[in-house]
């Protein structure tokens, strides 16, 4: 595979991320306007969030690494 290949998979697989999250961001906001929710799905579907916005930081890093000038 070569680097744009790598590049072209790492980009899609970070769009398709991004758009779980924001996915997850949205059923938060559903589940805690609903009157009587239950804690135990928001306390899961946080942590699933959280498990995606550190993937999403993984592959950002890898896409844009730190330069030190």
């Amino acid at each position: 595979m070569t680097s744009k290949d790598q590049k072209r998979e790492l980009e899609a697989s970070l769009a398709e991320l991004r758009a779980r999250h924001r996915s997850l961001d949205k059923e938060i906001g559903d589940l805690q306007a609903a009157a009587d929710f239950d804690q135990l799905k928001l306390q899961r579907l946080k942590k699933d969030k959280l498990a995606l916005k550190d993937e999403i930081l993984r592959i950002e890093a890898i896409l844009v690494p730190d330069i030190i000038a």
